[in-house]
């Protein structure tokens, strides 16, 4: 679903990924973890073909990108934030999106910008379904919210990968977070992957838990 080999991105003389390779296959969901200012972000946003690659290539299959900040129009109400997400030509009805993610019925005529963190990501991710992907790219999927509403975010992604098949690749500083949702993962440092593998045995490996899991404070910063 999705393919990344070698991959280069600079930012004029900088480079900020550098020569990473993953892949994300059908209906998988893949964590790729790593601190503020790794390069997260830049991936995500090369993905989705904000930014253009160096050198290296990239390819996949219908994919949608939930950007970091979630990025709503303030002044639309739910229902319309939601319909911009489909593509030109697409059924713009968004009862299935209620479906999928109910949390939003009862806010759907309300402005996105009176809706809590937690709302407005719920929206974030509805939208991104609008076009009917078959992976989704979740851009700090937790960034500023309580524990309770990204708990409530994971099994709402769990569950649609579960009844949909939907594939997910979650970029993301909260390695508790990424581990627990996804089977598989890699860990971005400094536009390198250095690590990859199962989340379980990433968990137990020293320099992770060291860097990801509690014994270092340099996770939780916006990328």
């Amino acid at each position: 679903m999705i393919k990344v080999e070698n991959l280069v991105v600079k930012y004029g003389q900088a480079t900020a990924l550098d020569g990473i390779s993953l892949h994300v296959e059908a209906g998988e969901m893949v964590a790729l973890v790593g601190a503020n200012g790794a390069g997260k972000s830049t991936l995500a946003d090369t993905l989705s073909g904000i930014l253009k690659p160096f050198s290296g290539t990239v390819q996949s299959t219908k994919m949608a990108h939930v950007p970091e900040g979630r990025q709503l129009f303030g002044t639309l109400s739910v229902d319309d934030n939601l319909k911009l997400g489909a593509w030109k030509g697409q059924d713009r009805d968004t009862d299935r999106i209620y479906e999928m993610l109910p949390e939003l019925q009862r806010v759907r005529k309300q402005q996105g910008r009176t809706l809590s963190g937690g709302q407005q990501q719920m929206v974030a991710v509805g939208r991104a379904l609008m076009s009917q992907p078959e992976v989704l790219v979740i851009d700090e999927l937790s960034l500023g919210l309580a524990p309770r509403i990204v708990s409530i975010l994971v099994e709402n992604l769990a569950e649609l990968n579960r009844d949909h098949g939907l594939g997910v690749l979650l970029v993301e500083q909260n390695a508790h977070i990424a581990f627990s949702l996804c089977h598989r993962a890699y860990v971005l440092e400094l536009g390198r992957i250095t690590h990859e593998g199962k989340s379980e045995d990433l968990a137990v490996s020293p320099h992770i838990a060291r860097a990801y899991l509690g014994e270092l404070s340099e996770l939780g910063s916006e990328d």
